[in-house]
């Protein structure tokens, strides 16, 4: 028998009071919660098809964190994120040491035309009431403080000066995974192939290895795969992967001072990443794909990402491509934010899908939150209701215009 907290290929019980598929970021912050909460003293479980997390969206993502977005709920579940990272060393140490995320707090900057402008402006100020460190900013201002960006063309730009910027993605994943196992969750490097549903309730999952498990709850947290988990228990999400490619690029004109993220009304963006910089945008026609679809988009680079940010910041005019990879979104279809927690009618099954690409930096909160729901059946920080299955159910989006 495998003692609890070390990785294997096989269970070493035959049934749990937590079963998590998808060890990645969600899964994982989870564990995390549900291990720290001094309320819980159920068991868990994590499976993940893949340990190494070579192809995870986590592993494949920007690795960045923001406040910039449009309803109260995004700003609050990236405050309490920003709050955690700041103290990831605190929080997820094991023998005194952790993994260091490195967090460059360079902020974002959203930059409209006078079309993008009144949204900008609303967004501003629904952040501002919210607590975030964001700024609107006129074109001269932003041309004071960035100089290298084309303003010609611009209305305004809203920066967040404090709370947002780009980590290792890897370094929290593995922060929360190495402190759970610490406190005894099991990981295992296993798939689960078949959810066992009686009536309104889960019973067991099966595994790859032909294990059949029981378990108390069921958290879906399989990121591009999250669509045919839930098949697997005869429900359905309105959940796909869309395929995102990202581009690294040197320039031979150095950016002088702290570039932020910078964010085109092209929807092209552009970071600085170590001596180079991290680009990409959203693929037209942007379709469903294979989660096993991990072919990049080079026409991307040539028809989309090189000419818009050429123009944003000229000096991009001559650069010299040197990396790409390509990775999945999670794409919720009616309203790009994530579906969080039980399913209406079959309570035993909570859902973690759909973030739309924000899943990394919303980890901390929605692992803190479906740890809550597990042990007190309810949110006792944030109230992630509005992000629950039930709007799913009834057709009602939960709109998140500030999607990148």
């Amino acid at each position: 028998m495998t003692a609890i907290g070390i990785q294997s290929r096989t269970a070493s019980k035959s049934g749990y009071d937590v079963v998590i598929i998808g060890g990645a970021v969600i899964g994982s912050s989870t564990a995390y919660f549900l291990s720290m909460n001094p309320d819980f003293d159920g068991s868990v479980l994590v499976v993940e098809r893949d340990s190494t997390y070579s192809r995870a969206s986590t592993t494949l993502s920007t690795s960045a964190i923001r406040q910039q977005y449009s309803n109260p709920i995004n700003v609050k579940i990236s405050q309490f994120g920003v709050e955690f990272i700041r103290n990831f060393h605190d929080n997820v140490e094991v023998d005194g040491e952790a993994p260091d995320i490195g967090f460059h707090e360079n902020g974002y900057l959203f930059v409209a035309t006078e079309t993008g402008l009144p949204t900008l402006q609303e967004n501003v100020a629904l952040q501002q009431e919210n607590g975030a460190d964001t700024v609107l900013l006129t074109p001269g201002q932003i041309r004071d403080r960035f100089p290298y960006i084309n303003v010609d063309d611009l209305a305004a730009g809203s920066w967040g000066r404090t709370g947002e910027g780009w980590f290792d993605s890897y370094g929290l994943l593995q922060g929360f995974r190495k402190r759970a196992r610490r406190r005894g969750v099991e990981y295992i490097d296993n798939e689960v192939v078949d959810i066992v549903r009686k009536g309104d309730e889960i019973t067991h999952v099966v595994l790859r290895t032909g294990e059949t498990i029981g378990c108390g709850l069921v958290v879906n947290s399989a990121g591009a795969r999250g669509p045919e988990i839930a098949r697997k228990a005869g429900l359905e999400i309105p959940v796909e992967p869309r395929r995102r490619s990202i581009f690294i690029f040197s320039c031979h004109t150095p950016i002088e001072g702290r570039m932020p993220n910078v964010i085109d009304p092209s929807g092209v963006f552009c970071r600085p990443e170590g001596a180079f910089f991290l680009s990409g945008g959203v693929p037209d026609p942007d379709l469903a794909v294979s989660p096993d679809d991990f072919e990049v988009g080079h026409s991307e680079y040539e028809d989309q990402v090189w000419p818009n940010m050429a123009h944003r910041i000229p000096q991009f005019e001559a650069i010299k491509l040197q990396n790409y990879w390509a990775g999945h979104y999670d794409y919720n279809t009616l309203d790009q934010n994530a579906i969080v927690g039980p399913h209406d009618e079959v309570r035993n099954f909570y859902f973690a899908n759909g973030f739309s690409g924000h899943g990394l930096q919303q980890a901390p909160a929605v692992g803190r939150g479906l740890a809550e729901l597990a042990t007190y059946g309810a949110f006792r920080t944030l109230d992630l209701t509005p992000l629950g299955y039930e709007r799913i159910r009834n057709n009602r989006p939960f709109y998140e215009r500030a999607v990148i």
